[in-house]
């Protein structure tokens, strides 16, 4: 393992030199776009792990993408490798369908301190809930970053992370009520305490996730990947893309229904993604929004 090959993959060629703001946003910008989040291994009958050389030659070797525990803790140890102050954190992940947080922490978050100045890194959320930059973590501050506008709040020592999200114009009307598609302007996202966490504290999540069929994972196959303008989402077999800021307030959001004879060819023009093994594609009703 080592930092050039993973720089190769992401295509970041700045400085490696310093460790401030700037430099961690163009590294972390490098990665969203360049590395999807993604539970397809699932779906085609791999095993997920969390050992750090097996996140490092799927994401890195392989060119596949990852959920958070595996985004996160690869953008943890590059940043930490360049000598950014970093630990991890875990949070709970809010559900609208039951109008709650989740009662298991299965959320990874890097968290980086610049100059005494607390920022969470999370590459690992996907769809429109990603971040592009740092957020600094100030309670009731306003973050305006291209997706929309993130917010933390912080109420008896747990944070609470919001997002407020821009009209959608969607011109395929036959997907204007998927259940894809967020109807509320502001979202909670997660919630966590800044107690640090260790990767072992997330191998039980991780096996859930992926095995228990109560589990979101389970039930969709998913891969998204954040472009320069907006996002692109494959759930199943709906592949979205958005444009954010298409006209004033307002975000472009296009849908298509792929045949099974897509799929693969999809992945791989637009997640560069080359699969070792056959999807099985999936996309039961749930929880999820883009």
């Amino acid at each position: 393992m080592n930092l050039e090959e993973y720089f190769a993959r992401t295509g970041y060629k700045g400085s490696l030199e310093k460790q401030d703001l700037e430099t961690l946003t163009d590294i972390f910008q490098h990665h969203i776009r360049a590395v999807p989040f993604e539970n397809l291994s699932i779906h085609c009958g791999e095993k997920i792990t969390l050992e750090l050389e097996h996140v490092y030659n799927k994401i890195v070797r392989r060119k596949r993408g990852g959920w958070c525990m595996e985004n996160n803790q690869l953008l943890g140890w590059v940043l930490k490798h360049l000598g950014y102050d970093t630990s991890f954190l875990g949070a709970y992940v809010f559900n609208p369908h039951q109008n709650a947080y989740a009662t298991i922490m299965t959320h990874l978050l890097v968290k980086v301190v610049i100059d005494g100045k607390v920022y969470v890194v999370d590459g690992g959320f996907g769809v429109s809930y990603q971040m592009w930059q740092p957020m600094e973590l100030v309670s009731g501050k306003d973050q305006p970053q291209a997706p929309g506008i993130f917010r933390f709040t912080e109420k008896n020592a747990i944070w609470y992370l919001e997002k407020m999200r821009r009209k959608q114009y969607i011109p395929n009307q036959n997907f204007s009520n998927s259940d894809l598609l967020e109807k509320k302007e502001c979202r909670k996202v997660y919630m966590f305490s800044l107690e640090p966490r260790t990767v072992e504290d997330f191998h039980f999540q991780c096996m859930y996730l992926q095995t228990s069929p109560d589990a979101l994972f389970t039930k969709k196959s998913i891969c998204t990947l954040q472009t320069t303008d907006g996002f692109r989402a494959l759930i199943g077999w709906t592949l979205t893309e958005t444009t954010y800021n298409y006209k004033e307030n307002m975000d472009l959001v296009e849908f298509v229904t792929l045949e099974d004879e897509e799929v693969e060819k999809t992945l791989k023009e637009k997640f560069n993604i080359t699969l070792d093994r056959k999807l099985v594609p999936i996309n039961v009703k749930g929880f999820y929004t883009i």
